[in-house]
């Protein structure tokens, strides 16, 4: 039985990631790069083989609430206005929701992992800081900071490498 759960959860996952790649393909191919990194990431820091699945489902589906954006402002080829980004800050909490779906019992472990917002306010409140915040946590955030800089969006040229790591290391242990 438990098998046959993984293997339905599993296919719940590949099935939201497909959902994704259909509603946005910048998104979905993101999403999948930022999981192939996340799991180099883990791998390096050597982390237990235990949580690499549940780094790689948060990874995965991040921003799986992009979703639930209007076409209209997820694909706008110009600077968002200040109701469209408010608007778009609200796909990690959309996302959570189905996370929190797909994960179960497992939510506890993922939790926070596909909202760098929720993350930020949790600092800002007192709330979860530093090693307080789950590794997988911690991994997500860096990795998507780092490819928001450096991908190209139609209204802005991505940073060079060198520079994107030169801003995560300035903002390291500041909040996210």
């Amino acid at each position: 039985m438990e098998e046959q759960i993984g293997a339905l959860r599993s296919s719940l996952i590949c099935a939201f990631n497909q959902l994704l790649d259909l509603k946005d393909l910048n998104t979905g191919v993101h999403s999948t790069r930022l999981a192939e990194w996340a799991l180099h990431v883990a791998g390096e820091l050597g982390l237990d083989q235990s949580y690499l699945g549940d780094i790689e489902v948060a990874a995965l589906l991040h921003d799986i609430g992009k979703i639930g954006i209007a076409d209209a402002i997820l694909n706008k080829p110009a600077k968002l206005t200040a109701e469209e980004y408010e608007l778009m800050k609200k796909h990690p909490e959309y996302g959570w929701a189905v996370l929190r779906q797909v994960a179960g019992n497992g939510a506890r472990q993922l939790d926070h992992s596909s909202s760098p917002r929720k993350l930020r306010r949790q600092r800002l409140s007192g709330g979860l800081k530093g090693e307080e915040i789950p590794i997988g946590s911690r991994i997500v955030s860096v990795i998507d900071a780092f490819d928001a800089m450096v991908s190209s969006r139609p209204y802005r040229q991505g940073l060079p490498f060198e520079e994107a790591e030169r801003r995560l290391l300035q903002a390291s242990g500041t909040p996210v």
